[in-house]
C-alpha cells in the first residue's frame, strides 16, 4: 500500500506512515560535523597559500622586489576593472571656507573632493598660521569612528598639534562615517564592487591617495616631507598608501593591521571587505608592505590589551620582527621603529600613541622633535562646526557598483573565461567517511562526510528506498537552508525510486564555520586567490562524479541554485540535468536589492557580472 506523510508527499512502502516522518527528519537534520572542525579545515587549507618573506636578499635585490610588488598590486589588483579616465582623472577640489573660532597657532580650512564622478568627500585642511617656504604635511585617515567620523576628538586635537608644530594637517572622511555616513556606503558593499568587475578596495584606494595627491600638489607644502597617520581601519589605509606610494616619507599606522597568519588564528582579527582584496595577498602578505617601506621611517603602534583586534604581542613577530632585517639592508634600522601601548592599552590613539607620534614625525620630518602634546581640549569642535557638505544626490558605493554594472563586458560568457573568474580547479572525494545509517520500515540512510583532496569536506545523507533499482537514476540536493530544509523533497524522490544524497556544501548548514562568519573566511579564500563559488563548484562535481553516472541536481536558493549553475556549466558532461527553485534571475538581482554580503557571500565574485548573468549560465548549463 502508499500511505501518506504529515507533508503530502507519498513514500513507495507498505508500512511508512505518518508516525514514520519523524525518522527522516532527525537524520536528515543532524549535525555531521562540529563547527570548530569546519573552523578548523579552512585554516588548515588557507595556511598552505600564506606566503614568506623572501630570505638573503641585497638592499639592491629587494628595491627591486618591492617595485615589482609595488606596480603588481597598483596595475594588475587595486584598479583592477576599475575605469583608467577615474583612476587618472585630475583633482576635483573645492575650498569651503574656514572654520569659524580656531584657536591661536592655527586655521581650519573646509574642503570636499571628488572621489569617482558623482562621488564626493569632505575634509579639513589645519593650516600653521605662519608658513615660511615649503613645510611638511601630514594625511590624517579615520577608521572606524561611528557618527564622529573626522570630528571624532582624538583625531582633531592631533591634527590641531601638528598645525601647531609647524604641519599641514589634512582630516579626511572615510566611506560610511561623519559626512559619508549613509546606507550605500557601508563598506560591505565593496564587494557589489566585485561583481561588476572593478576590485572594491580600489575605490577605498583613490579616496586616501588623492589626499595625499592634494598635500603633494599644495604650492606650501615640501612633497619630500609627506606623512600618513590613522587608527585602525585608518591604520590599514596608512601602511597600505604608505606602502604602494613612494611619496610617503614617514608612515605611523595604529593598531590597523596583522599578517594573514594572525588573522587565521584569531578570525575575529580579520577585518572588513576592503582589508581583504580580492587578489591582494597572492604570493604577498601584510609583513611585505611594511618591508616595502624600507628604508623610510615606519613606526608601527599597538596597544596592549586592545579589545578590538590587533593586540601587539600577538602581531609583533609577524610584521616587526620579521621585518627589522630589510630595514638593515639599508643600514635603516632606526628608521622602523615600534610602540606598544599600555595606557590606556584598549584600541586608541589617545594621548599616549599621539605623543610617540609626534615625536616620530618631528624627528623624521627635521623639525624641533616634541614628544609632548599642546592641551586643546577646549577647541575640540562640534560635528556641526566641522561640517563641510556634500552634494544631495552624492553616489554611493552601491550606487558606483550599479554603474559599472552599466559597463558589462557582453558575449565574453565561455565556459574557459568562467573557469578562469570562478579560479575553478577539479577536485577528488579522498574519503566518504559513514558516519551513521538507518535501514528500515523500507528505507535506508547513509550518513557521509565527504573529505576532498584540497582538504576541506562536505557532508550529506544518501538516502533511498530499500526496492530502487541498483541503477536508479542519482539526485544530489542542495538547499541555502541546509538540509532541515530537504525533508519533503527527499521523501517525493524516494518515491520516484530514486538515490538522493542531500548534501550540505562549504557555508551551508553544518558546514558553517559558526561563531566566526562565513564572510570572514570568504573574504580570506578571495584575497588569497581563490573564489568561495569556485570552490563549492568543484566539491558539487566532485559528489556527482562519487556517486557515479550522470547525476541531476535540484538547487533551492540563490546561493545553491548559482552554484550548481556554476559546477554544471564548467563540467556539464557530469550532469544528468539541473532543476532550479527561488533562483536568481539576474545578478543585478544582487545589485537592485541590495543583497548584503553576508547574506551570499560567494557570490559576490570579482568579474562574475562584467562577464556572466543567469542567463548565460543556464545557456552553459543547458538550463531551460
Amino acid at each position: 500500500m502508499r500511505s501518506r506523510l504529515a507533508a503530502g508527499v507519498l513514500i513507495t512502502s507498505a508500512v511508512w506512515g505518518q508516525a514514520d516522518v519523524r525518522r527522516l527528519r532527525p537524520v536528515l537534520e543532524a549535525q555531521l560535523v562540529a563547527p570548530e572542525v569546519v573552523q578548523y579545515q579552512l585554516q588548515r587549507y588557507l595556511k598552505t597559500r600564506v606566503p614568506t618573506l623572501p630570505a638573503g636578499a641585497s638592499a639592491a635585490d629587494w628595491t627591486r622586489q618591492a617595485s615589482q610588488l609595488r606596480h603588481d598590486i597598483l596595475d594588475n589588483i587595486v584598479f583592477h576593472g576599475w575605469p583608467r579616465d577615474w583612476v587618472n582623472a585630475p583633482l576635483k577640489f573645492e575650498d569651503r571656507g574656514f572654520v569659524e573660532g580656531t584657536g591661536k597657532g592655527y586655521r581650519i580650512r573646509k574642503l570636499r573632493y571628488e572621489i569617482v564622478p558623482g562621488m564626493w568627500t569632505s575634509a579639513l585642511l589645519y593650516e600653521p598660521e605662519q608658513v615660511t617656504g615649503r613645510i611638511p604635511a601630514i594625511l590624517n585617515v579615520n577608521g572606524h569612528v561611528g557618527p564622529p567620523g573626522k570630528a571624532v576628538e582624538y583625531k582633531q586635537k592631533r591634527c590641531i598639534n601638528q598645525a601647531l608644530q609647524g604641519i599641514f594637517a589634512l582630516n579626511v572622511e572615510w566611506l560610511s562615517f561623519g559626512e559619508m555616513d549613509k546606507p550605500g556606503n557601508v563598506h560591505w558593499y565593496g564587494a557589489h564592487l566585485d561583481l561588476a568587475g572593478a576590485n572594491g578596495v580600489g575605490l577605498f584606494y583613490l579616496a586616501m591617495r588623492k589626499g595625499l595627491d592634494f598635500l603633494a600638489q599644495h604650492t606650501q607644502v615640501d612633497p619630500k616631507r609627506l606623512g600618513v597617520t590613522g587608527l585602525s581601519g585608518g591604520g590599514w589605509q596608512t601602511i597600505v598608501l604608505s606602502a604602494l606610494d613612494e611619496r610617503v616619507a614617514v608612515s605611523v599606522p595604529v593598531a590597523g593591521y596583522s599578517a594573514v597568519t594572525a588573522r587565521l588564528e584569531r578570525p575575529g582579527d580579520i577585518g572588513d571587505i576592503e582589508q581583504n582584496p580580492t587578489d591582494f595577498l597572492v604570493g604577498r602578505d601584510y609583513s611585505h608592505l611594511t618591508a616595502m617601506r624600507a628604508p623610510r621611517p615606519t613606526l608601527l603602534v599597538y596597544n596592549a590589551e586592545d579589545d578590538c583586534c590587533f593586540r601587539a604581542a600577538l602581531v609583533k613577530p609577524d610584521i616587526y620582527d620579521r621585518v627589522r632585517p630589510f630595514f638593515a639592508l639599508y643600514g635603516a634600522s632606526e628608521k622602523l621603529a615600534w610602540h606598544e601601548n599600555f595606557d590606556p592599552a584598549d584600541h586608541n590613539y589617545q594621548l599616549d600613541n599621539r605623543q610617540h607620534s609626534y615625536a616620530f614625525f618631528t624627528r623624521h620630518f627635521g623639525l624641533k622633535e616634541t614628544n609632548k602634546e599642546v592641551p586643546v581640549d577646549a577647541e575640540v569642535k562640534t560635528v556641526d562646526q566641522l561640517r563641510v557638505g556634500l552634494p544631495e544626490d552624492n553616489r554611493t558605493i552601491a550606487g558606483v557598483a550599479k554603474e559599472l554594472a552599466k559597463r558589462r563586458e557582453t558575449g565574453q560568457a565561455t565556459r574557459d573565461r568562467l573557469r578562469s573568474v570562478l579560479r575553478y580547479s577539479p577536485v577528488t572525494v579522498e574519503h566518504a567517511w559513514a558516519t551513521g545509517n538507518t535501514r528500515s520500515k523500507g528505507v535506508e540512510t547513509r550518513s557521509y562526510r565527504f573529505d576532498f583532496k584540497d582538504g576541506l569536506s562536505a557532508t550529506a545523507v544518501l538516502t533511498q528506498s530499500l526496492t530502487a533499482a541498483e541503477h536508479a537514476p542519482a539526485t544530489i540536493l542542495l538547499d541555502d537552508g541546509g538540509r532541515r530544509s530537504m525533508v519533503d523533497p527527499v521523501a517525493e524522490r524516494i518515491n520516484r525510486g530514486e538515490r538522493v544524497l542531500a548534501a550540505n556544501l562549504l557555508f551551508s548548514g553544518d558546514m558553517t564555520p559558526k561563531p566566526v562568519s562565513p564572510m570572514g573566511f570568504s573574504q580570506l579564500i578571495a584575497t588569497m586567490g581563490r573564489r568561495p563559488l569556485g570552490l563549492q563548484a568543484a566539491h558539487l562535481t566532485a559528489l556527482a562524479a562519487w556517486m557515479g553516472g550522470k547525476v541531476r541536481v535540484h538547487a533551492s536558493g540563490r546561493r545553491n541554485t548559482t552554484l550548481a549553475l556554476a559546477a554544471a556549466a564548467i563540467e556539464p558532461e557530469r550532469f544528468a540535468g539541473v532543476e532550479l527553485s527561488s533562483a536568481l534571475t539576474s545578478f543585478q538581482d544582487l545589485l537592485d536589492g541590495p543583497v548584503e554580503y553576508r547574506d551570499a557571500p560567494e557570490l559576490f565574485c570579482l568579474d562574475l557580472y562584467r562577464y556572466f548573468d543567469i542567463p548565460d549560465l543556464r545557456k552553459l548549463a543547458g538550463v531551460r
